[in-house]
């Protein structure tokens, strides 16, 4: 079997950590050793340029495009090949303008608009009714979706240890869940930020059904301009936002919620991290997430002590949000004809490959998230030990 007759077969040869079978021009050819644990069907070629420029923008295209199918298991595929990262190809100048594309504020409202705005109606068909879209937390291995969700919320809001009356700020806020539940379950007043149309709308709908106008508000606007409002809070909340900030940025980022946080005030982020500051996805810039950057832990930290704020506790919620992808990969399975006709089918094979492919980023470590709960200064009111 001369794996020449192909560069994609040649290329390829290069994952062989476990074994996988190729199907090209009628034959088949048998990449690592052992039982094959998936197929992958070419049904048109690869150009080599494109193999070269970038490993994981080639071979998702082709996904997309039904130039190459898959018999066997999404997540195996992804995950075998995820694993083997180090032998990805990528040329960082070609793709320099998905990498580091500018970080102003038009071009990222831009590109959070184009993900959240796709539309309530998309969205509520695959996710939980609170309409979460972070990871989850599941207590229990029998917690469906939306009660791993609710267990999320009710953790946050345990960690930033809230009391009747105290003011809550959520950074990035989604369709406002978090908000409702801390105005509902603790009594405290909420504000909320976001930049998606189509979250805001909701979160509107959702305050005036529940009739808590007095208590929660959410406004359509960038975080960097909170302090101008002259609000300040007792505590903060940033869940899944952090990651469309940009690397320029994180220090203003952090600098503004501390401007607006009250002394001995608590902040909760929550956030998708990668291993280094280096490696990125040229296809998941383009397709799914514009400008979407995974600072690292240290980054974080780094910038939180530049400033007043004290690490309370760290948390890894990595298995955690494995867990939550595969939930929401297997509800889209089920609407996959609903999808197909409204967005069509390279759209349907593009969010597979996207929650299938995340889910197995967050099984191998290749990313991870975080909970990080800091005070503004010094705080000797709260209790010795994890009261949460």
């Amino acid at each position: 079997m001369n794996l020449l007759d192909s560069f994609l077969i040649h290329y390829l040869g290069r994952f062989d950590k476990y074994c996988f079978e190729v199907k090209l021009h009628g034959k088949s050819y048998v990449i690592g050793e052992g039982k094959p644990l998936f197929q992958i069907i070419v049904n048109n070629e690869i150009p080599k340029k494109d193999l070269l420029a970038s490993t994981t923008m080639a071979l998702a295209e082709a996904y997309m495009r039904g130039d190459i199918d898959i018999e066997g298991d999404l997540f195996t595929v992804i995950r075998s090949l995820l694993e083997q990262s180090d032998q990805f190809s990528l040329d960082r100048k070609k793709f320099n303008y998905l990498l580091n594309p500018p970080e102003d504020r038009r071009t990222q409202e831009k590109e959070v608009s184009s993900h959240y705005d796709l539309g309530n109606d998309f969205y509520s068909l695959w996710l939980d009714p609170t309409l979460s879209y972070s990871c989850a937390y599941f207590k229990d291995e029998t917690d469906t979706l939306e009660q791993a969700q609710r267990n999320k919320v009710d953790y946050i809001l345990q960690k930033l240890h809230l009391e009747k009356g105290m003011t809550l700020l959520d950074i990035g806020c989604g369709w406002g869940f978090l908000l409702i539940e801390a105005a509902r379950r603790y009594g405290v007043k909420g504000f909320g930020c976001t930049l998606s149309h189509e979250q805001w709308a909701m979160g509107q709908e959702r305050i005036r059904e529940l009739g808590l106008e007095d208590q929660v508000e959410i406004e359509l606007m960038d975080y960097r301009d909170l302090p101008s409002t002259g609000r300040r809070f007792d505590c903060a909340a940033s869940v899944g936002m952090l990651e469309h900030v940009g690397r320029s940025q994180y220090e203003i980022y952090m600098d503004t919620v501390e401007a607006v946080l009250k002394d001995g005030g608590r902040f909760l982020l929550h956030y998708i991290d990668g291993r280094d500051e280096v490696k990125s996805n040229p296809w998941i810039r383009k397709y799914i997430f514009p400008g979407g950057t995974l600072p690292t832990l240290a980054e974080i930290i780094q910038l939180a002590y530049k400033g007043s704020f004290h690490l309370l506790d760290a948390e890894n919620l990595r298995p955690h949000y494995y867990k939550t992808l595969m939930c929401w990969y297997e509800n889209f399975r089920k609407v996959h004809e609903q999808v197909a006709a409204a967005r069509g089918r390279q759209f349907v094979r593009m969010w597979d490959l996207y929650l299938c492919g995340c889910a197995a980023a967050f099984y191998i470590g290749y990313i991870e998230v975080h909970q990080l709960l800091f005070t503004k200064g010094t705080n000797n009111t709260l209790p010795m030990v994890r009261w949460f």
